[in-house]
């Protein structure tokens, strides 16, 4: 792509945390009509410099120039107000407030008439917003609390589109989205690179960011390592500028056949949902298996898993821990069976953010530390702690840092802690992968072997094709709630035939 016009620079810019180097030094050129690629492990500083780029915070040190002037925002709003937009990595939206107030919160005025709102005018107006980028299904007068997570990050999309920025920032959102959301996300960058607008867009997925970006900068530790052109771009090359080693071909299964023992742990009988996004679902899992779910969004692959660790209404239908013959009633009794859940919504669900990582770690496995009378000894309770955070390589101050600082992979990593800690035999993982980096990815697809080894059984519900293939034993895709097909691991486990029971 040849570039001609500069539209952002940033130079030397630099952030502290304490004693960590966030940002050291970084120098970033930005042109008119590009997008570009902001990589890097979790804790490279990609979500930092984009949030000093949005005005969400200040550098310690270095300047920027926006448009040929200097560019120095007090907040978001006002880096919002001269042109730079951000739809953040995680959830902005307000609840409790209806979708078409969530789209114009802050400037509401513009809807005012003799000091009342015309709420009329505000819902034809967020239509019209929602219309723009490709979503028509959505009743602006609806409370947002009624939107799936998904479309809740689309209404911030649409909300950050109104705003008509000159540079948009994508932070990690195509990971908390269906596949008509990224669809979306994808023609935005394109319309803007059209219109000479900039795209700074950061994913941890690699084969994404090579296809819809001009020019990928790669962050490591801090600092600026690489940037690579479109014409320039290879994979393992980039992978090694990200990691700093050598890292080629991929971290699946190399074995090319099921292999899990007959007895079976545990058993999905008939399972309908209270929500009807699962339809008489059975399944099987087995000692030793990795049992992949996959299907398209709402197809109800996610409530499966809640339902198998008892943290969704069943309306019909049982899940049964076949060697003890109880049925999973509540997340209690999943627990005490030795089962863990790994939920997609991690800071919702699987995370006390304000807490600490020996908080959260330990919360799953107090009987595991309890001494006589429910004594608790913290010499003990560190001791189980720190043998996770040993284990899964967590890169931490201390135990007693707040999970909120932490990057997503070693969130992740925290989440996984609980369960391991308490040596879980059954895993439930619902996107375990989702917002890590190739590192961490690759951390988890060996610990699910390590597991399965040992005869541990993993439910590993994907959205990706490429992990569902290369992890599973068997595979059951989903599709409206109804299993529409099953593969078992071989010749016939391939993208194409997969794709074909999806759609």
């Amino acid at each position: 792509m040849e570039k001609h016009q500069i539209l952002f620079e940033a130079k030397k810019i630099r952030k502290v945390f304490g004693p960590t180097v966030a940002v050291d030094d970084v120098d970033l050129t930005i042109y008119a009509g590009e997008v570009r690629g902001l990589i890097g492990e979790n804790g490279s500083g990609k979500s930092t410099i984009s949030s000093i780029i949005a005005g969400m915070q200040k550098p310690n040190s270095g300047s920027m120039q926006f448009k040929g002037k200097t560019y120095n925002p007090v907040n978001m709003i006002e880096g919002g107000q001269l042109g730079i937009g951000m739809i953040v990595q995680e959830k902005g939206t307000v609840p409790g407030i209806t979708i078409a107030q969530n789209i114009f919160l802050g400037s509401e005025n513009q809807f005012k008439k003799y000091g009342l709102i015309n709420k009329k005018a505000m819902n034809q107006a967020a239509k019209q917003v929602l219309e723009n980028i490709g979503i028509n299904d959505v009743d602006p007068n609806q409370v947002i609390d009624v939107l799936d997570m998904q479309d809740q990050k689309l209404v911030e999309v649409a909300k950050v589109m109104n705003q008509n920025p000159d540079i948009l920032i994508v932070d990690e959102t195509t990971t908390a989205l269906s596949h008509r959301g990224r669809d979306i996300i994808y023609g935005i960058l394109e319309r803007m690179r059209k219109e000479g607008k900039s795209v700074v867009f950061i994913s941890h997925d690699l084969q994404e960011t090579m296809e819809y970006c001009d020019a990928l900068t790669v962050l490591r530790d801090g600092k600026l390592i690489a940037t690579v052109e479109k014409e320039d771009m290879e994979e393992n090359q980039i992978k090694q500028y990200m990691v700093g080693r050598e890292v080629s071909g991929h971290y699946y299964r190399a074995d090319n056949k099921a292999s899990y023992e007959d007895q079976v742990i545990l058993d999905i009988d008939k399972l309908t949902t209270g929500k009807g996004l699962l339809l008489n679902f059975s399944a099987q899992l087995h000692k030793g298996e990795i049992l992949g779910i996959g299907g398209l969004s709402h197809c109800g692959m996610h409530e499966l898993g809640r339902a198998v660790f008892g943290e969704e209404h069943i309306v019909t239908g049982s899940v049964t821990h076949v060697p003890s013959g109880e049925k999973i009633e509540n997340a209690q009794v999943a627990v005490k069976h030795q089962m863990g859940y790994v939920s997609k919504n991690r800071d919702s669900e699987a995370l006390v953010l304000t807490a600490n990582i020996r908080d959260n770690i330990v919360g799953a496995g107090y009987d595991q530390v309890s001494q006589k009378f429910g004594y608790i000894s913290p010499k003990d309770e560190a001791e189980y702690v720190n043998r996770m955070v040993d284990a899964l390589d967590i890169k931490c101050a201390s135990i007693d840092q707040d999970v909120k600082y932490l990057s997503g992979g070693n969130k992740q990593k925290v989440v996984f802690g609980k369960w391991l800690g308490r040596d879980s035999k059954i895993l439930i993982l619902d996107c375990p992968t989702r917002g890590v980096d190739i590192g961490v990815k690759a951390a988890m697809y060996q610990l699910m072997e390590d597991m399965k080894a040992k005869g541990a059984s993993i439910l590993l519900i994907s959205e990706e094709l490429t992990e569902l293939i290369g992890m599973s034993d068997r595979l059951i895709i989903i599709k409206d709630g109804k299993i529409s097909g099953e593969i078992t691991r071989g010749e016939e486990m391939t993208e194409n035939n997969v794709i074909e029971l999806l759609i």
